[in-house]
């Protein structure tokens, strides 16, 4: 990742979810993991969006935060599941 792609603002996209128009910002490197993670999922953004809108708990925040949140654990996850499966560089035996 550049730093150009960590400076940038966070930029606004429409969707309809759940049959209503809103509108969610998000800097490009979120917009990018999400568009990779989606794909991943053989699934459209849009309909990616809506199942973490479903998921979310709408008391405690908005859509935006909920899919930087979703995003970032998604990517947690990943370094987990990787970590686990690294040679360990643990020499006490």
């Amino acid at each position: 990742m550049t730093s150009a792609s960590l400076s940038g603002r966070p930029r606004k996209r429409s969707f309809n979810i759940a049959g209503h128009p809103t509108s969610i910002s998000l800097e490009d490197a979120f917009w990018s993991a999400l568009k990779e993670l989606a794909a991943a999922r053989d699934q459209p953004v849009r309909a990616l969006i809506e199942e973490i809108d479903r998921a979310r708990d709408a008391d405690h925040g908005g859509l935006s935060g909920a899919v930087r949140v979703w995003v970032l654990e998604q990517y947690r996850h990943r370094a987990g599941d990787a970590s686990r499966l690294a040679p360990s560089d643990d020499q006490s035996d």
